[in-house]
């Protein structure tokens, strides 16, 4: 990927022009959800809790062992869902560093991008999520390498559970997942010509 613009806005367009849609709701949600609402001169980072302003960047770091084929999930207590670690984007800041920021803060972790997928955004969703604060989260996700063996230091304020889950488990497709996890499993899968989830 070449270099990014260095003006925030304008970094983070190239990194949503980077993001190859898996399907047609990720092609609408990056082209007309996302690349229109970053052209539209919209504040693009939360620069309040909880939800200042109403739709804003964050991003998800998906932990993968390709080897043993697995993915890191938290049990995210606020959100209440299973999904990947993550979180908001600092105002101004560049979400690959935002990524491996979050990395750091929840798991104690510092690792690298996925060697075959780089440090362009993988998957790209626009979600509503729930109250008590609904808001609007544009999500650019993120593969890191890694080992499910590797130590993890999770921030218990923010998960109560981490956990490795198979890539062909069938759970992810179940209420109590982040909606955009089986796509996203589905289009890892398919990038790296894995076993279908």
């Amino acid at each position: 990927m070449p270099s990014a613009p260095k003006d925030p806005r304008g970094r983070v367009r190239a990194l949503v022009e980077a993001v190859a849609p898996f399907d047609a709701r990720e092609a609408a949600d990056r082209r007309w959800r996302t690349l229109d609402w970053v052209d539209s001169g919209a504040p693009l980072f939360r620069t309040a809790k909880p939800a200042t302003p109403p739709r804003h960047l964050v991003v998800y770091t998906a932990l993968l062992d390709e080897k043993a084929g697995t993915v890191l999930l938290v049990d995210h207590a606020k959100a209440r869902t299973w999904l990947p670690p993550g979180g908001h984007v600092d105002d101004g800041e560049d979400p690959r560093a935002a990524a491996a920021r979050e990395l750091d803060e929840e798991l104690g972790l510092s690792l690298e991008f996925h060697p075959r997928l780089g440090p362009a955004p993988f998957f790209l969703t626009v979600a509503e999520t729930r109250p008590p604060h609904p808001h609007t989260d544009v999500s650019l996700w993120y593969v890191f390498d890694a080992d499910q063996t590797c130590p993890l230091v999770p921030d218990l304020t923010e998960f109560s559970r981490t956990q490795w889950f198979p890539l062909t488990d069938p759970h992810p497709r179940a209420d109590g997942f982040e909606l955009g996890l089986s796509r996203f499993l589905a289009k890892l899968s398919s990038a790296l010509d894995l076993p279908p989830t």
